[in-house]
Formats: structure tokens, sequence, C-alpha cells
């Protein structure tokens, strides 16, 4: 069974760093697009950051560019999202996704690219 497992978020106070990991279990993520999405109660889910299978190319949303850093290991089969200098407008339930990738495409933060999910992990930056 094909599944994505987030974990690393929690209550950060502002300013501060927290670091979301994905793990992939019973697939490659190698073969994978991987994204980062986050989505508040009641809005649409946006994308944060991507990247390719590969790993040699990567995009980031224009509010977080400079501040987050998305990474993979291969040898762990997981992708991570490296968050900086937060904000309480970085407050969300982020999720991974993954996108089979046989052509080898940039990867791209739209959300209906996307074919695998995981179930989320909640984001909170409050003094």
């Amino acid at each position: 069974q094909l599944q994505l497992v987030e974990s690393g978020g929690g209550l950060v106070q502002p300013g501060g760093s927290l670091r979301l990991s994905c793990a992939a279990l019973g697939f490659n993520l190698d073969y994978n697009n991987i994204g980062w999405f986050r989505q508040a109660p009641g809005k649409e889910r946006e994308g944060v950051s991507c990247i390719s299978s590969g790993g040699g190319r990567t995009s980031y949303a224009d509010s977080v560019k400079g501040r987050f850093t998305i990474s993979s290991v291969n040898a762990k089969n997981s992708v991570y999202l490296q968050m900086n200098s937060l904000k309480p407008e970085d407050t969300f339930v982020y999720y991974c996704a993954a996108a089979p990738n046989p052509l080898l495409s940039p990867c791209v933060l739209r959300a209906d690219e996307y074919d695998y999910w995981g179930q989320g992990t909640p984001v909170t930056v409050s003094s």
C-alpha cells in the first residue's frame, strides 16, 4: 500500500524553526516529484515547495522563498521541509504529496498534479 507520512509539526514562536518530514512507505520517492502544500480550514490548498525526482530542481512559493528549504534523502526515502523565520501567517496544516514522474518533468506547485497525499501535520506559529 502506497502511503506518505508527515511528521514534525507543532507549536513554535514567531521567528522560530521547524523541520517537517515526509516518509514514503510502499514506493520509492526517487521516481516521484514531491510537493509540500498547506491548507487552512475552509481555504484552498496552496503550494509551498516542491522537488523534482532525482532532487535536481526545486521550486518555492514567493511567500516562503529565503525562509523554507526542501531537501530529499534517498537513503531514507524521505523529503524534508526546513522552515525558518516562521511567521503567524505560516499557521496551516502542511501536507506532502507525490506525483509519479516517468518523463522527468520539473515539479509544479499545483495540487491537482499530485496523486498521493499524506494525512497532514499541523503547524501553529504563535507567541
